[in-house]
Order: structure tokens, then sequence, then C-alpha cells
């Protein structure tokens, strides 16, 4: 029987296919075999650090190949892998690291900095070891002794965390068990075939998922789960070792690497990929693209009708989901009358329910209800009972996921997204929480009051904006603002636009009208 846990079926996917690339990066290329030793290596070394099964290990790491052999040396012996965002500040590393309990932190040189300012926060008992990438880690997998007994077998129940910032503000720790995640990215990318194969025997038999080169990051779940799924299903992952979209880098590879789809992350990504294949016409031979699968922002009609339109055969999947659950796919393609965004149907694995009763919201009847994901879900928040008891719930005996999302459903059962309830801003697929914004920018002795809204923006879905008000004898203006702010916030929280205004008018009670701030914003911006 098959263990459905990612280091069990890379095992046996690596005793199959040894010689058989398993991670390409610019001039780096692992087969199988080399990965699977470098990962057994990685968790070998763990194990002579004190770590036991359920130990927590943070993978601080843009997409390299480190950051695969590390999540899947982590879970060879039982660790609990944990993603950490390589754009946060040492505030933001020392919240995300204390919360999950790492006892070791993987990271780049170049945040060392960083991460050593965090972690001696840390009292000195609970202080996580530290693994910089390059010359130590080599070392330390190079002075290991192998051996089968030092390690247990990996289990289902094995962990997995997923941390997102969510709608409170603060990271949260999604915790899946090994099986629920595999199966659940089986059944999202084959709706009609919820059996998953059997590795061995789809290797043995030269079955393999397409290459697969994920543009968005591996520290998200977008970029993380269809590089799980690629490597579960014996493909090969192509990574680009970098922190930026370097689009010709990206159209260059694709033709390099024959690869079969890709990942982003909707127009963030999207537009500038299609802009720069239309301004250089016929250089890239980008027929091999089958498939550019998106999740977690608006991907626009125009934008995937001029992909469709450049690469014949192309085929655009929107991908409903998060960090708290795997949703169903929406397909674009060129025999399409018109393309549209994402459209779901209700189904066994999506609903959307009344947000007192739990009762499905009727079709046509223009009611708003909660996005509701069923099937293979986490178990929940680490750390925190509340939240896992408002997002997780159980509704005439089937149990949901339910992020926050609002929705109405047409007639005809098509779910339209009306939006995340709170106010947090989903800019270029990080989520930024206003209060987070708001609560730097008080620090600063000019500022008497301020609010942080959401716009649209073309290219990020949604760009973060500031309202202040001024201390009375006080005189600001947006540079000292953004330098201010840029100490403490990560780049992506950083406001993009600064609007001045006499007064924020709370209200009585001292609420802020968000709504009406936000209508102030757009009509400043010329956006309304």
């Amino acid at each position: 029987m098959v263990t459905w846990n990612f280091a069990a079926v890379w095992d046996a996917v690596a005793a199959e296919v040894p010689d058989r690339d398993a991670v390409v990066c610019g001039d780096r290329r692992l087969t199988w075999g080399e990965l699977s030793e470098r990962a057994h290596r990685f968790g070998a070394w763990l194990l002579e650090q004190g770590l036991r099964a359920g130990d927590k290990v943070a993978i601080d790491l843009p997409n390299v190949p480190e950051y695969i052999e590390a999540f899947y040396g982590a879970l060879v012996v039982g660790c609990v892998p944990v993603n950490v965002n390589y754009r946060y500040t040492a505030d933001e590393v020392h919240q995300l690291v204390d919360d999950s309990d790492a006892k070791v932190v993987v990271h780049t040189p170049d945040v060392a900095t960083t991460v050593t300012d965090a972690v001696e926060r840390i009292e000195p008992a609970s202080r996580p070891m530290l693994l910089e990438v390059g010359e130590p880690y080599e070392l330390a997998l190079a002075a290991v002794t192998l051996g089968p007994e030092r390690e247990r077998p990996p289990s289902a129940d094995d962990l997995i965390f997923i941390y997102t910032g969510g709608t409170t503000g603060m990271p949260k720790g999604v915790m899946w068990r090994n099986e629920d995640l595999y199966l659940g990215l089986w059944v999202q990318a084959h709706p009609r075939d919820t059996d998953a194969p059997d590795p061995v025997a789809a290797a043995r038999a030269g079955k393999r998922a397409g290459t697969r080169l994920p543009v968005s990051p591996l520290m998200h779940g977008a970029g993380l789960f269809n590089t799980l799924a690629t490597l579960s299903g014996g493909g090969t992952v192509v990574l680009l070792d970098g922190k930026g979209l370097d689009v010709e880098l990206v159209w260059d590879t694709i033709e390099r690497e024959d690869v079969r789809s890709i990942t982003i992350v909707g127009d963030v990504f999207a537009r500038p990929l299609l802009d720069t294949l239309r301004a250089n016409p016929g250089r890239w031979d980008v027929s091999c693209l089958r498939v550019i699968t998106s999740s977690g922002v608006i991907f626009s009609p125009d934008v995937k009708k001029g992909l469709i339109d450049e690469i014949p055969g192309l085929t655009i999947l929107d991908t409903l989901g998060a960090s708290e659950g795997l949703g169903p796919s929406n397909a674009s393609t060129a025999a399409d009358e018109t393309i549209t965004s994402a459209r779901f149907r209700i189904s066994d694995r999506v609903t959307v329910l009344n947000e007192e009763t739990g009762e499905p919201v009727e079709p046509g009847s223009d009611e708003t209800g909660l996005v509701a994901m069923g099937g293979f879900i986490p178990l929940g928040y680490y750390n925190d009972p509340v939240k896992t008891a408002s997002t997780f719930r159980t509704f005439a005996g089937k149990r949901y996921s339910i992020p926050g999302d609002y929705a109405t459903v047409d007639a005809d059962g098509v779910v339209h997204l009306l939006g995340r309830g709170s106010a947090c801003i989903n800019t270029g697929g990080e989520k930024v929480y206003p209060d987070e914004v708001e609560l730097e920018l008080r620090k600063h002795p000019g500022v008497f009051d301020c609010a942080v809204v959401g716009v649209p923006d073309p290219r990020f879905g949604e760009k973060v904006v500031a309202i202040v008000q001024v201390t009375e004898h006080h005189s600001l203006d947006d540079a000292e603002l953004a330098t201010w702010c840029r100490r403490n916030l990560a780049g992506y929280k950083m406001p993009r636009e600064w609007i001045f205004v006499d007064s924020l008018e709370r209200s009585a009670a001292g609420k802020a009208d968000h709504k009406r701030l936000r209508a102030v914003a757009l009509e400043r911006l010329g956006l309304s």
C-alpha cells in the first residue's frame, strides 16, 4: 500500500528513475538520485542536531534547489517544513519563527543579518539553529553518515506548515497532513479521477508529469503546491534563482528546458510576460508551453486572450484555492468564444454558505454568502484554536474550509466572487493587513491619524494606499513617510500612493469609514 507522504513517494520515484532530471536551476541539474541523496543527507543532519519527528524546520529561501532539498529532507525524518517569506524584516521573521517553534532556519547569505537579528530575540533555550546555504550547507551535508537505521518511515500523518498572512495581519501556520495535501492536489488536477495512481507503477511504466516552471515563489502555496504535484508525478521542476521577475529569463528558460507548464500569480506576472512576448516577435519558440496555472489574484480576460493568441494550443487554468484549501480549476482555451475571469460552479468541493445558518445560498437569489471548500482540507492553524474554529467549520456533518471570501451564486450555479470580507489587501498575491501598516505609520510623530486601503491596480490587482492626517504644525511628504515605513515593513506592504487629508472624519465611536476613505482614494487618484 502506498504511503501518501511526499518524501515516501519521492523516494519511490528516485529508486525507479534515478537518472531522470528532478530539479534544474540555471546551470545546476539534479537527477532524482542526486536529489534523494542530498535530501536524505539533510534529514540525517537534522537528526544529528537533535531534531526528531514533529520538530519544525523553517525555510527562508528563494526558488533554489536547496528549498526542495530541505523540504524533502525534513519530511524524510518526520520533521515539519515551514515556509518563511524571504522579503520579511527581522520583526516579521521573528514572529513567524517564534510562533512556529522552529528548531532550524535554513537561509541564504543575503538575509543572514535579518535572520540572525530575528532569532536572537528568542529565549536562548528555544533559539533555533541557523544553516546558511552555500559552503556551510554543503559542509553539513557532506559530513553526515547515511544509514536507514537513522530514519523513521515517513507517515501520512506527518505535517507540512504553510504560513499565510491571512486576514488577521499576522502569519498563521496552516497545518496540512501529508496525505490530505497529496490527495487534495491530485483531485484538484484530476477532478474526474479521484484515485491517485501508484507512483512506483507509474514511474516504471515511463509516465511522468510535464516539466514545470514555478515562476511564483515556493514560499507561497501557489508555487509550492504545483511543484509538489509535479515531483509527485515524477516530473522535472525548473527553478529561477532570483527574488524578482526577470521576464526575459522566464521565456529563455521555457524555450531552453522545454517547459510544459508554468505557475504564476495573475496579472502581476501575466501582464509583463505578455508585454515582453509581444515586444519581441519571433525571439522565442515557446510552442512547448501547454498550460499556465494561476491562483491568488485577478487574471484579466484580455491578458488571458493575449497569451492564448501568442501561444497556440495554450490552456490557462484559474485555480480557486488558498493555503487553507484546494478548490477547482477553470480552464480557458482558444476554443472559447469568450474568455472571462475565473468562473467556478457549485460542486461537492466548493459551495457558498449563509454566514449565519450554514445553509447553501440559493442560486439566483442574490444572497451573499461565504465560499466554502470541502474535500481534503487542513487540520487548522498552529497555536490558534480560535481562528481554527472560525475558519474550519462543520455544517450538516461536512467539514469545510472557509477562509473568508464572499460570493453570490448565479442562477446557473456559477459562483460570483466578491472578495475577502475583511479589509485585507491582496497585492500581487501578497496579503497586506491595513492595521499593520497603520500601526507603523502611527509611530511617526508627524502622523496624527491614518488609514490604509486597497485600490485597483492593473498589474498587482490591488495596491496599498495610505491616507494620512498630519499632526498640527508638522510637515510631511511622501519620501519621509516611505523612509519611515521601510525600516520595519516588507517591501510589498509599503504604500504605493500617499494621500493627505485634513481629517479622516471618524465616527463618534472612533471608527474609520473605510468604504468612504477608499472612495476618497479612488477620486484623488483618478480611478473613480
